[in-house]
């Protein structure tokens, strides 16, 4: 099931990128895997799945002893401080720093490992009070401060949209954080690469892709039904 879920979502992506007039190549799926095993995530590299996406550190922590470094591993949920030393031991990319404390905390601990970390700044571009991420009026100062950090390499940005009736409901807030990153392209920052787009999951993917996502991050389509 997961391997014919997995080629049917790659099919998706790729109408959905030529519809943008982008090449699918250019986009990386990351399979979240927190309802899977160690099985379906097994069945999912042999598949050809090169990414794995965890939002807990907790639960990464136990399929990383099983599956080690034969993926890329992202930290796509909320990071708490206290569980930085283990994620910068995991995770080659962070998604989810949204405050300078947690950018400062990251970089300390990446440095204790003799190692930079890659992370991407959280951008909260709805009003929901329930979700994570910097505001998007103090998106660049946040950068413009972590930037100076020296174990952290700032990547790009990542949000979360609504989740709304209709997918293309979604399409203003992918479309807010698309400019807001070349927004901040254009400022030429120092140890700032806008180089990814983490947006888009199940529910929306395609039209995070029609608004410039070169990371979607999708998990129910792969690994249930």
């Amino acid at each position: 099931m997961i391997s014919e879920n997995l080629r049917a979502v790659r099919g998706r992506i790729k109408e959905a990128a030529g519809r943008a007039g982008r090449r699918a190549d250019d986009i990386i799926l990351v399979c979240v895997t927190k309802t899977a095993g160690i099985p379906g995530i097994e069945e999912a590299l042999a598949a050809g799945a090169a990414d794995i996406g965890e939002s807990r550190v907790q639960d990464a922590e136990i399929k990383f002893m099983a599956i080690g470094k034969r993926a890329k591993w992202h930290l796509i949920g909320h990071l708490q401080t206290n569980k930085v030393k283990d994620a910068a031991r995991i995770f080659d990319l962070i998604h989810s720093v949204d405050s300078l404390k947690l950018a400062e905390e990251i970089s300390k601990r990446a440095g204790a490992d003799g190692k930079t970390q890659e992370i991407l700044i959280e951008v909260k571009t709805s009003k929901e009070a329930a979700k994570y991420g910097v505001g998007t009026e103090a998106v660049f100062e946040l950068i413009k401060k972590a930037s100076a950090l020296p174990h952290i390499k700032i990547m790009g940005l990542m949000t979360m949209a609504p989740i709304v009736p209709d997918a293309g409901q979604a399409r203003p807030y992918f479309r807010r954080l698309r400019e807001l990153s070349e927004g901040i392209s254009a400022k030429k920052i120092d140890n700032v690469s806008m180089r990814y787009l983490s947006m888009g999951m199940t529910q929306d993917f395609e039209v995070a892709i029609e608004e410039g996502a070169n990371i979607v991050r999708i998990g129910r389509a792969i690994f249930e039904g």
